[in-house]
């Protein structure tokens, strides 16, 4: 049975998973209006492709306008639920979805969803190597790899999927995945500090809250991963029935834990190890961490201890996660711009034992400095380069933990930043840009952040 049939669906937002739910329900008999903030010309060839398969257009300021024209829309997943506009649809007996519920509907294979606040796209990447590695068929998407929806139907029931999921599309599901995994949960996306106005969540507790979906819907034959040293992760275990299996970077009696720069498991016969700082290509003990966690996976799904430990010693990262983008006359440039909260800047600055130029600062993301000021004032940064809105709270944080090295402001390009970055370090240091903020008072987003970092570093 078709049940989309015959509905006329409204995509809210033409992004890459607009353009994949498209191109699902192109094949469903519906009627389609993709609506979009921006003009014509700003959609390039997506425009003339959907208009060309009979698509409608909603274009300009005014595209959330009557939305009661639509029995249901698909919302982008950066944009909330609590929309005033969606919320009246609602209210007037309308269908709000997304992407991400969509394919829950639709999907016959097991699903892993992975959320946390940072290393989503790590765990994720990992998880879907590890199966990999052990010859299973395995699908990635979320944030990270391809939107799955308009595929959906390649997708075997013996397949296994690994989803990372944000709060924004964890916050209206009605489903959990067969395997839950939580990472540390900090504070992200709290009140309208970006200024993309739909991505913000009004308290903690209600970004926490959109997260537990992840686990909300589980039954007794699901799995929950969950980090066991952070107060907020161990929260979830109340929330579902699944069955619990937990990582540790402190406790050794977790089912795999981090100890001596060193990833352990328990099995049924005592504990194994899998694999240590020198023999993995990821840089820090927070990657051991998402190494335990991802293993801890694997094994739940069945995986072998070979395919676990080649998958977790032969994967380098994601591109702006501690990526070494060159090195020149004896100095290392590192690219984080994925870093845009304080406590990922922190593990960034404890993963290098040399000398540290470092980048710092952004757009408002209500993050509390503070811990981030005393890692710096007490670590191997010698000097600190200050950039963007929240360079004044930055400096006061650094200030009263007592930073004796060189702070060096007021540098308002990426060309200026990094040319001055260079001029400070010498051979044998490490310049590193893992900001602890938002990009929006000087970028698009943390990737054009990146790239431009890395372009201007390959032009010294």
């Amino acid at each position: 049975m078709n049940r989309y049939k015959g509905k006329h669906f409204g995509i809210l937002g033409l992004s890459i998973e607009g353009m994949d739910t498209a191109a699902f329900l192109l094949g469903k008999g519906v009627s389609i209006t993709c609506c979009d903030r921006r003009g014509r010309d700003a959609l390039n060839g997506a425009y003339q492709e959907l208009a060309d398969l009979g698509v409608q257009f909603r274009l300009g300021d005014t595209y959330l306008d009557h939305l009661e024209d639509f029995d249901a829309v698909v919302r982008t997943p950066g944009m909330s639920p609590r929309l005033p506009e969606l919320v009246s649809f609602r209210q007037g007996g309308g269908v709000v979805t997304s992407l991400t519920k969509l394919f829950f509907d639709e999907v016959h294979a097991p699903v892993i969803g992975v959320t946390g606040t940072k290393g989503k796209g790590t765990t994720s990447t990992l998880i879907a190597r590890m199966l990999e590695a052990d010859g299973k068929r395995v699908h990635l998407g979320g944030n990270v790899g391809v939107p799955l929806l308009s595929r959906v139907d390649q997708i075997a029931p013996d397949d296994w999927v690994v989803l990372e999921l944000s709060s924004f599309q964890l916050e209206d599901l009605t489903q959990s995945p067969h395997i839950a995994v939580v990472l540390r949960i900090t504070q992200e996306h709290l009140a309208n500090f970006d200024r993309l106005a739909t991505n913000f969540h009004p308290t903690k507790k209600a970004y926490v809250n959109a997260k537990k979906s992840i686990v909300r819907y589980q039954t007794e034959t699901d799995i929950a991963v969950v980090n066991k040293d952070d107060p907020t992760a161990k929260l979830f275990t109340k929330e579902t029935k699944a069955k619990r299996y937990f990582f540790s970077m402190a406790d050794t009696s977790a089912d795999a834990y981090v100890k001596d720069h060193a990833v352990f498991i328990r099995t049924d016969r005592g504990t194994q190890k899998l694999c240590d700082r020198a023999s993995v290509k990821l840089r820090g003990d927070h990657n051991l961490e998402n190494i335990a966690a991802a293993s801890l996976v694997a094994r739940t799904a069945g995986v072998s201890y070979d395919a676990i430990i080649k998958a977790a010693n032969s994967f380098s990262g994601l591109e702006h996660r501690l990526e070494i983008v060159r090195n020149l006359r004896g100095v290392m440039y590192v690219n984080d711009t994925f870093s845009t909260v304080p406590e990922t800047t922190i593990a960034a600055i404890k993963s290098f034992s040399k000398p540290l130029i470092l980048i710092v600062g952004g757009s408002e993301k209500g993050s509390d400095f503070t811990d981030m000021g005393i890692e710096i004032a007490k670590s191997r940064v010698k000097v600190l380069l200050v950039i963007g809105d929240m360079t004044q709270r930055i400096l006061d944080a650094v200030h009263h933990a007592g930073y004796k090295g060189k702070i060096i402001t007021g540098l308002g390009t990426m060309k200026d930043i990094v040319q001055t970055a260079a001029g400070e370090a010498r051979s044998g240091d490490v310049v590193v840009l893992s900001p602890a903020c938002a990009s929006f008072d000087m970028f698009a987003n943390y990737k054009q952040r990146g790239a431009f970092f890395k372009q201007e570093i390959h032009r010294l």
